[in-house]
């Protein structure tokens, strides 16, 4: 059973509603052009979201690691009990060892998965709602009647033109209304001690 990478699962962000019609309030002809969107991408696109998928990955980082060595110890393991030299007590003992190891895996990988999926999701949520904010922004000032996500489950969009697609621009816009903030650096580690300790004291 192979886990995905960390790459992969940052790319799983919460997707965010179809974006609404808009519709001009003003006097002139009312806009008629009509867009899509990959909000997925969009997220993933802004400065913001690049932030906080590597944050995510450093994240959960050691956990990805930790389930990695838990599968490589149960190959181990299984392979050791395929072993024909085996005596039938020490299979047995080995496939117990399996059992309990192959549980404490699916617990762990359980735990792992649900974890990311609610760090996704928050991430995901911020940013898609500020984003939300942006397309509308976006739609005024171009002359959009309609701009459809393309990355919604139950999109209505079976076709889309490149040229129509302004999932980057709209990334672009909203970088600049919402920069990343700046990360605190990490700690350094503590030098390691040299030289000789001081003698005693009498």
């Amino acid at each position: 059973m192979k886990m995905r990478t960390m790459a992969v699962c940052a790319g799983a962000l919460l997707i965010v509603p179809v974006i609404q019609s808009q519709v001009s309030s003003g006097g002139g002809p009312a806009p008629s052009k009509v867009g899509i969107i990959s909000m997925q991408s969009a997220i993933l696109a802004t400065a913001e979201g690049k932030q906080a998928s590597a944050e995510l990955q450093a994240q959960f980082a050691a956990r990805s690691t930790e389930l990695q060595n838990l599968q490589k110890q149960l190959e181990a393991l299984q392979a050791k009990i395929q072993s024909p030299t085996l005596s039938e007590p020490e299979r047995a003992k080995l496939q117990g060892d399996g059992d309990r190891l192959s549980r404490a895996y699916q617990r762990k990988q359980q735990y792992f998965q649900d974890d990311l999926n609610n760090a996704q999701q928050e991430i995901g949520g911020n940013i898609g709602r500020k984003l939300v904010d942006v397309i509308n922004q976006y739609a005024r000032e171009n002359g959009y009647a309609v701009i459809l996500d393309t990355s919604a489950q139950q999109t209505p969009v079976v076709y889309g033109a490149a040229q129509v697609d302004v999932t980057q621009a709209v990334a672009k816009l909203y970088d600049q209304g919402h920069p990343p903030k700046a990360t605190a650096a990490p700690a350094k580690p503590a030098a390691p001690q040299t030289g000789t300790p001081p003698a005693p004291k009498p």
